[in-house]
């Protein structure tokens, strides 16, 4: 029976003995005084395991006895709630949410704030009754918004980079190139624990491979960002959350793998001591292998048919290095600083050996020659950050400032000798014609940034924020050349120099707006408004041009709670793509003579609109979700193959030239079959529509993916784990994309009471290589196009760990997600 139950019998029990006595004696009732709602109760919910936040769980206030719900309150994204105007008593406080077991504990509400401790609530895989038994986070948690890939669970990742990580995380895909896509798409945002890295905007694949997979945590998947977020990326956002590890005491890492692809070795030292913290790691390693690859086209002309044939082998090679440092103080109650720096680059070359065999309709200008040809290529990136956050005493209020500068400096280039009606490369001596390159590509960024968050009781919330990005950006390049008999050596070659600028400034503001219809109905509305000015300067040729545009950006998003194990959720946003800089340097490649290649600074901004519906479910120990998506996006940056100037060349440049649209159906589940075995995957669906009045073609067909993972606990200190990710080919612009295979087996040992793991990881042991095999159609040549990346593989990895581990404070951070980055224009692994 509940308090206000009691007081209301109690005063009609009283009335009741008072109707029986006399009327003389009777004096005027009393009147009954509702009991007052000055109560307030404030928490956190966290995860069991990491202690991290459970985003949007729900937490309800129920009656001592009974499990009628009095009210309830869906935690932000830090897991805080708030419930307010509570009538003292006795209580029961419940916290639930998808993919974790349900916690319930008594609570007392007295007048005024009351805090309660916060819920540790476990994964369901790990739940027994009312009881916590040992156990690890899930290969992949489903939540409304995301999918989380939990990477430090998968052994198969030890010794591992970032590429191997990404390449078994749902939704995602990685090639023999290292090239990423997200849903299919190449149009999305990478960030690192909510921040970019200027390194992975310019050169994501060969980036990746300098970011360790020890050091990666999770790899969150946002397919509908919020307004929160900048607008770029129209598949989404990947957040790659490394970990942050601080203690009261010293504790760390040391980590090395060795293999037949890449070895690398790996250090981190963190420490906290009352109100100062301190992060830092440290990393360096090597990729290497041999590459292959064949090219065969035919060209229609007036003059009759051409045929290319085009047969390279070589070899690639490589190194990284990675270094931060984070300062972490607390001054006060309520406010906190943090500074974090950070220096990463890498560096290699690319050898390769290509036979090139031309026969033109004309016998005269047929062409038979060998060309050697080395590429080189180098990034370094060096960032610092400022955090300043403010929160105060009324839960989930808080203010941000944050200040960044990051120095970009990248080069590229190449060398090759060319050796005439050869098929086979020769001493350097006899080379018919030698070419050399050399180009860099400098730049910085500076972003400021403000937060402000403010709720308006426990079930609304509005969110509002400022930001500016000021970007600059130039690539300068020479190239020389050498003809025996025409000159006694190197040359420059005036006509083919690049000195291009290119400054972009973003400037923008957003709101957000988050509220309850009803206990189960949460919407949030919002939008951003982005001005953009652009300037570019052509130096060697005293020209450019000025252009700046505003685009408004509206999204929002309806959660409804079918129960305390399934939602569904409606998600509309509309996003931008910038160009970046792979896309727009006007510099001419000609390491290839025969297909060239080049940017277009001309590019306009593309914009996608997409809509997105969610279900998410948990039964006993198995999550699900299923989302059915339409992305649209009309004047889309596309990469296009064009007939060149002479017979025989082709050229490939970016241009806005198509209207494509996306359906796609995607199912992720886990589940445990038995306590210690995982199984989790799901397919990826899709139906594409390109087309492009300019180019006079229309695509369109289905592809599909398929995601799985396993692991298996053999006992307390071992366990083994399988993976396998596959796709089929995508129908493309102007032809038709790679099918994909990857797979792989791995077991890892604890040692020395589990302060030390030793691993081994074995990937596509039953093919050398997997042949990535492209086609392209057009009414003046048909093409295909095949590389051979050879991803069988071993590695043996170990690490030792020191030290008590416990999660640090999260941190504010910039996320610049606005700009439409290039794929790696280098092979390999």
């Amino acid at each position: 029976m509940t308090h206000s139950t009691r007081c209301l019998l109690g005063g009609l029990l009283g009335l009741l003995a008072g109707a029986g006595q006399p009327a003389a004696a009777q004096a005027p009732a009393a009147p009954v005084t509702p009991p007052v709602s000055t109560g307030s109760l404030n928490g956190a919910v966290l995860d069991s395991l990491g202690r991290q936040p459970v985003a949007y769980a729900t937490v309800v206030l129920l009656p001592a006895e009974g499990d009628k719900p009095i009210t309830g309150v869906a935690a932000d994204d830090a897991g805080k709630f708030t419930l307010t105007k509570l009538v003292p008593g006795s209580y029961r406080l419940r916290a639930s949410y998808v993919g974790f077991a349900t916690r319930t504990r008594a609570v007392t509400v007295t007048d005024g704030a009351s805090q309660v401790s916060a819920f540790y609530l476990p994964t369901a895989a790990t739940a027994l009754g009312e009881a916590v038994v040992v156990g690890t986070k899930p290969v992949v948690e489903v939540r409304p918004d995301r999918l989380v890939y939990n990477a430090e669970q998968d052994v198969s990742n030890a010794g591992g980079t970032a590429a191997d990580v990404l390449r078994k995380a749902p939704l995602l895909s990685v090639d023999g190139d290292g090239n990423v896509k997200m849903r299919g798409s190449g149009n999305f945002k990478v960030l690192v624990n909510n921040k970019p890295s200027p390194t992975l905007a310019s050169n994501l694949a060969e980036a990746l491979k300098g970011i360790p997979a020890e050091q990666i945590q999770s790899v969150e998947i946002i397919t509908t960002p919020p307004a929160k977020y900048d607008g770029e990326g129209t598949a989404g956002i990947i957040n790659i959350v490394l970990k942050k590890g601080v203690n009261r005491g010293l504790n760390g890492r040391l980590s090395g793998s060795t293999g037949n692809r890449n070895s690398n070795v790996n250090a981190s030292l963190n420490f906290k001591k009352g109100k100062v913290g301190m992060t830092s790691s440290l990393g360096t390693g090597r990729w290497y292998g041999p590459q292959a690859s064949e090219r065969e086209r035919t060209d229609y002309s007036a003059a009759g048919v051409g045929r290319l044939t085009q047969l390279g082998e070589g070899e690639y090679g490589g190194g990284w290095y990675y270094g931060n440092v984070g300062f972490d103080f607390d001054p006060a109650e309520h406010h906190s600083l943090s500074l974090t720096g950070s220096v990463s680059g890498y560096g290699g070359d690319n050898e390769q050996n290509m036979v090139n065999r031309y026969v033109a309709p004309v016998a005269a200008q047929n062409q038979l020659f060998t060309r050697r040809t080395t590429s080189l290529f180098s990034g370094y990136t060096g960032e610092l950050t400022g955090t300043y956050t403010r929160t105060f005493a009324q839960p989930r209020r808080e203010w941000s400032v944050l200040g960044q500068y990051a120095y970009r400096d990248g080069t590229f280039g190449y060398d090759f000798d060319q050796f005439e009606n050869s098929d086979r490369a020769l001493d350097t001596r006899l080379a018919s014609y030698r070419e050399r390159s050399r180009g860099r590509t400098p730049g910085s960024e500076t972003t400021l940034q403000t937060d402000f968050t403010q709720p308006f009781g426990e079930k609304q919330t509005l969110e509002v924020g400022l930001k500016g990005i000021f970007r600059r950006t130039t690539s300068i390049a020479e190239v020389d050349a050498f003809r025996p008999g025409s000159t006694s050596d190197f040359v420059r070659l005036p006509g083919r120099t690049t000195d291009f600028a290119y400054d972009q400034d973003v400037q923008s503001a957003y709101a957000t707006y988050s509220f309850a219809l009803s206990k189960k109905l949460n919407l949030s509305l919002g939008g951003r408004a982005e001005r953009t000015a652009i300037t570019a300067d052509f130096r060697t040729t005293e020209s450019g041009f000025r252009r700046s545009f505003l685009t408004v950006l509206p999204n929002g998003s309806a959660q409804y709670g079918i129960s305390e194990a399934s939602s569904l959720r409606l998600a509309y946003s509309r996003r931008i793509t910038r160009p970046f800089i792979d896309f727009l340097n006007p510099f001419v490649d000609r390491s290839d003579s025969l297909n060239i290649s080049y940017g277009n600074p001309a590019l306009d901004p593309e914009l996608t609109d997409s809509y997105e519906l969610s279900y998410n479910t948990m039964v006993k120990s198995a999550t699900l979700s299923v989302s059915g998506s339409v992305r649209r996006t009309d004047n889309a940056i596309e990469g296009i193959r064009l007939p060149g100037a002479r017979p025989g060349i082709t050229e490939q440049t970016f241009a806005n030239v198509a209207s494509n649209v996306f359906y796609q159906l995607n199912i992720y589940t886990s589940l445990k079959p038995l306590p210690d075995w995982e199984l989790s995957g799901g397919p990826d669906v899709q139906y594409v529509t390109r087309r492009s009045p300019m180019l006079n073609t229309e695509r369109r067909g289905f592809t599909a993916g398929l995601n799985f993972n396993t692991s298996y606990k053999l006992s307390k200190s071992f366990t083994v784990n399988a993976f396998l990710y596959s796709s089929l080919p995508s129908p493309d612009l102007q032809g038709r994309g790679s099918a994909n295979l990857y797979y792989g087996f791995g077991a890892k040992k604890k040692l020395f009471k589990d302060k030390a793991d030793l691993t081994l990881n074995i990937a596509n042991p039953f093919n050398d290589y997997w042949p990535y095999r492209n086609t392209i159609s057009t009414p003046l040549f048909e093409e295909r196009q095949e590389y051979r990346a050879y991803q069988r593989a071993f590695r043996l990895s170990f690490s030792y760990s020191f030290g008590q581990e416990q999660q640090g404070k999260r941190r504010k951070s910039i996320s610049n997600d606005d700009v439409k980055g290039g794929g790696s224009r280098q092979g390999g692994q």
